[in-house]
């Protein structure tokens, strides 16, 4: 009996708990559907006092370049993750093991990324100069490639698979990469969805790279397309366009709505990948974080 209270006690507790997280959400949805006159006067509510929907009139009203921004930033997470997921494990892997030469070396020049950053300015002739990344796809992708925390994280995870396996496989023939793909990689899945998670999160969320190497509008992720509306805004507000703006949505430019709008076009796609991994999540990241 006693066994049954403090269950129903603690599936009451994770409820509420549940709950309470998504009253943000909650927040920013409604405020996005309320009028910005009602904002300005009541402030945020999780129940919109005057339903509005000026601030999404506005944002789709170039429905053609935020298609297009979803588009670019579909792409580029899906290729992004998959390539970054890949680089970064085939580094994680040969550290992990005591029987590759020259792996304290290569942990410490990993480790070394981290704590030292070589600057923007080099950074940004490496990426135009020699990479000729500016003005393409490939610059929403390649600098991300390998991150030092994601490879220490999968490394720890690897160490935790015993060196014997691989051993007993290459006594049967099998060679490194065999080892790997067939072997090691479907035991790391916890691991590789986790860290593949955090990838598509780093990818779905950046702007900054387009905001660093791309002129041409037609290649500008979702979220720095949406930046650069919400950034000008107060532009908007005094000219032609803000004008015609006003007089669509009948009212003052609903410029707090339109914060709160980007908030839920941009956060729709990447909640819909978590359920998928979600079984995997908390073992990958306890597991990768035992060992250091």
């Amino acid at each position: 009996m006693l066994d049954k209270i403090g269950k129903s006690a603690m599936y009451l507790v994770i409820l509420a708990f549940s709950a309470f997280c998504t009253l943000p959400f909650i927040l920013v949805l409604s405020s996005s559907l309320t009028s910005e006159d009602s904002i300005m006067q009541f402030g945020y509510n999780l129940i919109p006092r005057d339903l509005d929907i000026s601030a999404y009139r506005v944002l789709f009203a170039d429905m053609s370049r935020i298609l297009n921004g979803y588009k670019i930033s579909i792409i580029v997470t899906v290729v992004g993750t998959v390539l970054s997921l890949l680089i970064t494990s085939l580094l994680a892997y040969p550290i992990s093991l005591k029987r590759v030469r020259f792996r304290r070396q290569l942990n410490v020049f990993t480790l070394i990324t981290i704590l030292i950053s070589g600057g923007i300015v080099p950074w940004y002739i490496v990426c135009v100069r020699y990479l000729h990344l500016q003005d393409s796809i490939w610059a929403l992708i390649i600098p991300l490639l390998c991150q030092a925390w994601n490879v220490f994280l999968l490394r720890n995870f690897f160490q935790n698979i015993p060196e014997e396996i691989s051993e007993s496989a290459k006594i049967d023939g099998a060679g490194e990469y065999r080892i790997f793909f067939q072997i090691v990689a479907p035991l790391s899945k916890p691991a590789l969805a986790t860290v593949g998670l955090f990838i598509s999160l780093m990818y779905w969320n950046d702007w900054w790279l387009g905001l660093m190497l791309l002129n041409k509008v037609e290649l500008q992720p979702l979220q720095l397309l949406l930046r650069t509306i919400q950034s000008n805004v107060e532009f908007l507000a005094n000219s032609e366009m803000g004008a015609e703006i006003i007089r669509m949505t009948g009212g003052r430019m609903p410029a707090e709505g339109l914060k709160m709008a980007t908030c839920i076009i941009t956060i729709g796609p990447i909640v819909f990948v978590y359920p998928f991994i979600q079984r995997y999540f908390i073992k990958g990241i306890m597991i990768g974080a035992v060992k250091g």
